[in-house]
């Protein structure tokens, strides 16, 4: 984040004193450093700046996520499959439908999980994690485990390279808030697996798969104690960090980050109260971070958002809400004093690059 914020900004034409407030029928468009917390230029036009088509590799790639066939889909053998990657992250879908049959050990990075549909328990050396639809669920690079399922599961997630995934620091916030610690879920060790004989490990390293084989249980463990551990934390137990006056953007709304790297949730809250403050999000260019986001459901002042879309927009790309979409949440101020979307995002400081497996899957075009 950025370590220096000017205090001097310059204003030219017509613009309003507060931005994302009172635009009378200004059409507002950021373009932003920093994720939103560097320096930043409001241009107010005239025209639509969401209307526009794109040609190469600079354009924006949506998809359903159910339209995927990946490897751990048609066999339980099989794998998930990678949808973008830079050099500090990989964005990964799974979409297992039976229990691994195999122990798994991840070398090349951390893992945390977003669980769209589906339920089941991580099986690890520190015990058993059960998890659901809602939760986030992290493993540490190195850790040993098997996802055993049941009901057939469509996850979403990161493999960080970079750094471990932390909490950030939310300034000002206190200890408790947007969540507290406790209400993150640990494993349950239960009793040591001793019986004697070969027990294979398949191992990702460097981006290729081999097998271990031990000669006791990877799951023997009597006990464990130290600050490096599995984890799930459910989204219905964050509390969201809220404005009646401004509408707050993405970054407000941070759950894990690494090097390059950020996950995060847009979900349910109060809609902004204040007479001519913006709801919608407004038209941005985020400079210097690409943009993946997974509609995990809900609505928008009475608009249904598709559950299970993957959207990937690059950094310096236009994108929100199209602007009619702005002039008809304003006509609709009083309806609707909330918003619900459930909507997981990821932002990645270098570009990413889309996964050729994607090459043949049906793009959409949606607009909210």
């Amino acid at each position: 984040m950025s370590q220096y914020r000017s205090i001097h900004q310059v204003r030219q034409g017509r613009t309003p004193l507060q931005a994302h407030r009172d635009l009378d029928g200004l059409v507002e468009d950021e373009l932003s450093r920093e994720g939103f917390d560097g320096p930043t230029t409001l241009f107010y036009r005239h025209g639509d700046p969401q209307k526009f088509r794109t040609e190469g590799r600079f354009r924006n790639t949506t998809f359903h996520s159910t339209v995927l066939k990946t490897s751990d889909s048609a066999s339980a053998d099989g794998v998930p499959q990678r949808l973008f990657h830079n050099d500090d992250v990989s964005i990964w879908t799974s979409r297992r439908q039976e229990s691994m049959p195999w122990l798994f050990r991840n070398v090349d990075g951390d893992e945390a999980w977003f669980v769209h549909e589906g339920s089941g328990t991580v099986e690890s050396e520190y015990g058993a994690l059960k998890f659901g639809v809602g939760d986030y669920v992290y493993i540490p690079k190195g850790a040993t485990r098997r996802w055993v399922v049941e009901e057939p599961l469509n996850l979403f997630g990161i493999e960080t390279y970079s750094g471990q995934p932390r909490f950030p620091h939310y300034s000002g916030m206190g200890r408790h808030a947007p969540f507290d610690p406790d209400l993150l879920r640990l494993p349950v060790l239960g009793e040591a697996v001793t019986e004697p004989g070969e027990y294979r490990v398949r191992v990702k390293y460097d981006g290729e798969y081999s097998d271990v084989v031990y000669q006791s249980h990877p799951f023997d463990v009597l006990g464990w104690k130290g600050d490096l551990y599995p984890f799930a934390f459910n989204i219905a137990d964050w509390s969201v960090i809220t404005s009646d006056s401004v509408h707050l953007p993405p970054s407000m709304h941070v759950f894990l980050t690494a090097p390059g790297v950020t996950m995060l949730n847009l979900l349910p809250r109060s809609a902004e109260k204040h007479p001519g403050a913006e709801r919608a999000p407004f038209h941005h260019r985020n400079a210097d971070y690409d943009e993946v986001s997974l509609i995990h459901g809900g609505s928008a002042f009475g608009l249904p958002l598709p559950p299970g879309l993957i959207d990937h927009s690059p950094q310096g790309i236009h994108h929100g809400w199209p602007q009619e979409v702005h002039d008809a949440v304003r006509e609709a101020k009083d309806a609707y004093d909330r918003v619900e979307w459930e909507i997981i995002m990821i932002e990645t400081r270098k570009p990413l690059r889309v996964d050729t497996s994607l090459d043949e899957v049906e793009k959409v075009h949606v607009q909210f």
